[in-house]
């Protein structure tokens, strides 16, 4: 239904970001047409950047209209079906303006844990089994991504010139491409993300799934410090995001380090 565009410098991991009304600066630029994505990605490669533009099955109003379940979402399992309405419903819940880590990061947080129990609820084991199982993977294919980054990120920050760091970054994600073909033959992975490694791996790529990912284990330590309440948890996710960008991340942190009784003593005392 949504074609979104994602743009970095060839030797960044930093997304380029686009300002709108309502929804303030994200990592992306979102279109109702293929083409124009495919247009803007092309003009963005011309001029030097890494580009990926993908589809996208959902998107959230932010509760600025119903959300409807388009048939672009119809065909998907289940728990997959009742992880999109998590995930969106919880941009409702919670959005801050400009913030794509942290908006992303709640909602993704949400996700899972109302899949947990609404698996409970379901009582189906196959079910159960068949989604721990992509779970498992999709932790599998993080951790590649998160080693990944780091070895870019060494690079980007070196000295060497620009034709060294090209060369290095080419090994680097040769080297993914092979580590994954390694996970497939000893059974640690499925064919779940072929289509992702079959496009051309870049730092585009790379952004577009950590801004998704990159604040969720915070999110999930502020969810069990705040006693596994969601009442509770989305207030105080609330009161981090409303503290200013610089210190937010820094907030989140601490939150999500701190036991529930320890940070809600230095919330008090902040206040």
């Amino acid at each position: 239904v949504v074609w979104n565009v994602f743009a970095a410098p060839e030797f960044s991991l930093e997304l380029n970001e686009w300002c709108y009304p309502f929804a303030g600066c994200v990592g992306y630029r979102g279109y109702f047409s293929e083409d124009r994505a495919r247009d803007l990605a092309e003009r963005l490669t011309a001029r030097g950047f890494d580009t990926y533009y993908g589809g996208v099955a959902a998107y959230s109003t932010l509760g600025w209209f119903e959300d409807p379940l388009l048939n672009t979402v119809t065909g998907y399992r289940d728990a997959q079906l009742a992880g999109l309405i998590f995930h969106e419903l919880a941009h409702q819940q919670l959005y801050i303006s400009g913030d794509t880590l942290f908006n992303e990061g709640f909602a993704t947080t949400v996700e899972r844990e109302g899949v947990r129990r609404w698996l409970e609820r379901q009582a189906d084991p196959l079910q159960s089994r068949d989604y721990a199982a992509r779970r498992r993977y999709q932790e599998i294919f993080h951790a590649l991504v998160a080693r990944t980054r780091g070895q870019l990120q060494d690079i980007y920050a070196g000295e060497l010139p620009d034709r060294d760091k090209r060369r290095l970054k080419k090994r680097v994600l040769d080297a993914m491409r092979a580590e994954y073909r390694q996970l497939q033959a000893s059974g640690d992975m499925d064919d779940g993300y072929d289509g992702w490694f079959a496009g051309k791996l870049n730092n585009a790529r790379f952004g577009a799934v950590n801004a998704y990912h990159a604040y969720v284990p915070l999110f999930e330590g502020l969810f069990e410090n705040s006693g596994g309440d969601f009442a509770v948890f989305f207030q105080r996710a609330a009161e981090i995001g409303a503290e200013p960008g610089p210190q937010r991340l820094a907030r989140l942190r601490q939150a999500a380090a701190s036991g529930a009784a320890d940070d809600q003593a230095g919330v008090t005392s902040q206040d």
